[in-house]
């Protein structure tokens, strides 16, 4: 990882050709002003204020493009969400037509079949509440469409398959690895024979899927008082989306719909829902759908490599070490990154020392493969300064904590260890790592290598405490 003065230096230099005619219009209008032209000051004045721009225009980019989060970006003031609630603001879904039936579909298959951004550049904005076409990746999909409930769905009755590409916003990556989605179809618009050969069109409604992946936390609260836990209940959760879309929109509150802020109508459907739910209680959904290998794309999207990070020698031996970090909070915007989405977030940083969490509010670019995994966790690795004042996302680490890559440990001896995704080995050996100065950056831990064996013993003795055993036999 770049150090921010590596950043801001390279940004610097950049500007600084970019906008190189300001210090020239300064040099030459200086130099006329002082043999006594009078059009000398209005040329230096311009050179001047455009030169003084440059180091303002390269620590604004820094910012923009430098995940470091600092005393300044704690939350001051807003909502302050539980340790276990993740709220999700993306883009509008497309509406569907008016007399379309909002059902659930598994995703079967997923392929990626491309993502060509039109803007090579670092940063592009937008205007207006949507994603461009040109910033969503075009995932093929194979859907089986649910267009009869209950009993008959349980029987096989009333489905269908469908196949597909879609545009899809990367906000929403992870409702196609989860492999629940909320779509329309539409009765009228026959493609050939009513039934399972003539479906109709089918729409997926993106942002409604992340909260019937189990994403997004659903939360109700009812007239009572009394909160309920909804999510990864997709059945109720589906119901909600269809009172929701026939009395035009429920605002949800960060995750929760409170029916006290309802109208008495809508408020006495959730109602009835809420008691059907408390007689007939629904399981909660696994976290993925079975056959999640055939719906992963991380291989295949932008994002960082996956590794057990670099590390800075001086920053190790001055007290930098890593923390873990839990996303709270993702809101989409209109700048777009080649890599992913840049996005408003919060975060609860724990630190190390054991002084309370605390919340902070930061805008960054959050990598799409990363987006993918999101349902299975939202925990980011940050590396904290030695004066423990900032804190820099490492995406490096947060890819390999997040399951993205399988990591390996080969041993003194040959033998090869896998790591199964999101194995909390990963984690004490991060910071072993760090902690001796030890830059990795590949997801394979080889500890045949001379400066390695310092740790080694260390290293071997985790991965027994984790019950690990050897994939690899060689001598």
């Amino acid at each position: 990882m770049c150090s921010r003065t590596g950043v801001f230096v390279g940004n610097l230099v950049f500007t600084a050709l970019c906008m190189s005619a300001f210090p020239f219009f300064l040099a030459v209008g200086g130099a006329a002003w002082h043999d006594g032209a009078d059009w000398g000051w209005a040329v230096a004045g311009l050179g001047a204020v455009g030169t003084a721009v440059i180091p303002v225009m390269a620590a604004t980019s820094t910012r923009q493009e430098f995940p470091r989060i600092t005393r300044s970006d704690r939350a001051k003031s807003g909502v302050f969400y539980g340790d276990d609630t993740f709220v999700m603001w993306a883009s509008r879904s497309e509406q569907g037509p008016a007399g379309a039936r909002l059902v659930r579909a598994d995703v079967l298959e997923a392929s990626f079949v491309r993502y060509s951004p039109d803007d090579e550049a670092r940063f592009t904005t937008h205007f207006g509440n949507y994603a461009p076409a040109e910033f969503m990746p075009e995932i093929r999909l194979r859907l089986r469409v649910y267009a009869a409930e209950g009993p008959e769905r349980a029987a096989g009755r009333g489905a269908f398959e469908i196949t597909g590409e879609w545009r899809v916003p990367p906000l929403c990556l992870s409702a196609i690895t989860a492999g629940r989605l909320a779509v329309l179809v539409d009765p009228v618009a026959q493609v050939g024979p009513v039934g399972p050969e003539g479906p109709g069109t089918v729409t997926v409604l993106w942002q409604r899927s992340t909260l019937l992946a189990g994403t997004r936390t659903c939360r109700v609260i009812d007239l009572e008082g009394r909160r309920t836990e909804v999510t990864r209940r997709p059945g109720r959760q589906l119901e909600q989306m269809r009172i929701s879309r026939a009395v035009g929109g429920v605002e949800m509150i960060g995750d929760t719909i409170d029916l006290r802020r309802l109208d008495a109508e809508t408020a006495a459907r959730y109602g009835a829902l809420a008691d059907r739910a408390r007689v007939c209680p629904e399981d909660r959904a696994p976290v993925t759908e079975p056959g999640e290998e055939a719906r992963l794309l991380v291989d295949q999207l932008p994002g960082e490599q996956a590794g057990f990070g670099a590390v800075g020698r001086r920053w190790s031996r001055r007290g930098g070490h890593l923390v873990r970090a839990r996303f709270l909070e993702m809101r989409g915007t209109t700048t777009f990154q080649v890599h992913g989405p840049v996005l408003d977030t919060v975060l609860r940083i724990r630190p190390a020392d054991g002084t309370p969490a605390f919340d902070a509010a930061r805008r960054l670019t959050v990598p799409m493969d990363y987006l993918a995994v999101l349902h299975h966790t939202k925990e980011v690795v940050l590396c904290v300064s030695p004066n423990g004042r900032s804190y820099v996302v490492d995406w490096h680490r947060t890819s390999l904590l997040a399951g993205l890559t399988t990591a390996r440990v080969i041993a003194q001896d040959g033998r090869e260890f896998s790591l199964p995704a999101r194995c909390e080995a990963l984690w004490p050996l991060m910071n072993l790592l760090a902690s001796h100065g030890l830059s990795n950056p590949a997801p394979v831990l080889d500890l045949r290598r001379r400066c390695m064996g310092a740790v080694a013993g260390a290293v071997m003795e985790v991965v027994r405490d984790r019950g690990l055993a050897p994939t690899d036999h060689r001598a």
